[in-house]
């Protein structure tokens, strides 16, 4: 993100797609600082809509649309499940097989999510497909691909696997990730954020609209601690 502004890795048909950088908002939020749309729009000089969101720590491909049409396509497409989406995580233990995670989801305490009880009234179709991508002694990169679009579902769904994120303030581990921890020598922090990322995102076509797939590369902190991870075996 060279001066504020997110890598651009699609732009065409009124849609933008950018490689949003961990830590930043994609709207503005309570706690104040810039937010994404507002740095697009500052550097564009037009309005830019929101599609969808990821959380603040989670890196990855996001979709804005350019114009109200093509907003309201697309955001249809996306609540009713025509858009694919899979991310990459790097999780504790090892996952060995693939997993379909079927698990409603309500709302817990101080802003967290939780698996729902059998029967609760609130609770929301949660489903995540999860496979592994590769294994260490003690971690996973894995892909997740929610089927629904629940606040925090796949890292309550990893949770609920026995494989958090290994990082998670709010669902594990707070304390950020050296280099040592890592197998590796030092104590250097390597990864202080949630590791999940946006790798791809896909539409079938559209009214106005043709297919595409869209890849946001690894970045900077996940490539790091995969290097650590394989070095250590």
């Amino acid at each position: 993100m060279s001066g504020g502004v997110p890598r651009v890795l699609f732009e065409g048909a009124g849609v933008m797609v950018v490689d949003k950088p961990a830590g930043v908002l994609v709207i503005p939020g309570r706690e104040g600082g810039p937010s994404l749309r507002d740095t697009l729009e500052a550097h564009l000089g037009r309005k830019v809509f929101v599609v969808h969101r990821l959380d603040r720590d989670t890196s990855g491909a996001l979709v804005f649309a350019l114009d109200a049409g093509v907003h309201r396509v697309l955001s249809q497409a996306f609540e009713t499940g025509k858009v694919r989406k899979r991310y990459r995580a790097l999780v504790e233990g090892r996952l060995e097989a693939p997993q379909m995670v079927d698990a409603p989801l309500v709302a817990g305490r101080k802003g967290r999510m939780r698996v729902a009880k059998p029967e609760e009234p609130d609770a929301k179709p949660s489903r995540t497909r999860v496979r592994p991508v590769e294994t260490f002694a003690s971690a996973s990169l894995v892909e997740a691909e929610p089927l629904t679009g629940r606040t925090h579902q796949i890292r309550v769904h990893l949770l609920s696997l026995g494989h958090p994120l290994l990082v998670d303030h709010q669902y594990g581990r707070e304390a950020p990730l050296t280099e040592g921890d890592l197998g590796g020598q030092g104590s250097q922090e390597v990864l202080t954020r949630t590791p999940l990322h946006a790798a791809r995102v896909e539409w079938p076509a559209l009214p106005g609209l043709p297919a595409r797939g869209v890849d946001a590369p690894l970045p900077a902190d996940m490539q790091r601690t995969l290097e650590l991870l394989r070095a250590a075996g």
